[in-house]
């Protein structure tokens, strides 16, 4: 099981890894809802290296980059659900609505994005992991599975409709 650290916490923990020659991966993201293409993800970006720390993207970042609506899930509950999992050894929540300062802190090794962003444009961290000599590696995500098609699906099945304890 992972560990919710803070910055400070996940930088001591980065630099012994690195000085035991340990490949450190680092994504990050909203992980709201959590689902099967979140679940893959996050086991083939750990497959990629020795340690997987996920910068978690805060309630106030995900609202200010999703709207008002979101998160459905609290950061809290959010980071213990990734924390939960056994290809997460570390989770880090931050504010800002990219993770250009996480990344730079922290120097992964390996910066994984997801397959959206795969389509002709980097992520906007690829600058700061290219300035220190790190590797940008995007995943394609798993087809057919996304928080949105998520909610949406769940918006069709049950509408404003209010569901009784149990069901």
């Amino acid at each position: 099981m992972g560990e919710i650290v803070s910055l400070e916490e996940a930088l001591a923990v980065r630099d012994k890894l690195q000085a035991e020659g340990k490949t450190v991966v680092f994504t990050n993201g909203h992980f709201d809802l959590l689902h099967m293409g979140h679940v893959d993800y996050l086991q083939r970006a750990r497959g990629l290296g020795d340690v997987l720390i996920v910068g978690l993207n805060s309630d106030a970042s995900t609202r200010a980059l999703k709207g008002e609506k979101r998160p459905v899930v609290s950061q809290s509950e959010r980071a213990r659900m990734l924390a939960a999992l056994a290809c997460v050894d570390y989770v880090v929540i931050f504010e800002e609505t990219t993770a250009n300062s996480l990344v730079e802190a922290l120097k992964p090794d390996l910066y994984v994005k997801g397959g959206d962003w795969d389509k002709g444009r980097s992520p906007p961290e690829a600058e700061v992991v290219a300035s220190y000599g790190g590797q940008v590696h995007i995943l394609p995500y798993l087809p057919g599975h996304s928080t949105t098609k998520l909610i949406e699906t769940i918006v069709d099945r049950f509408g404003s409709g209010r569901m009784e304890d149990g069901e």
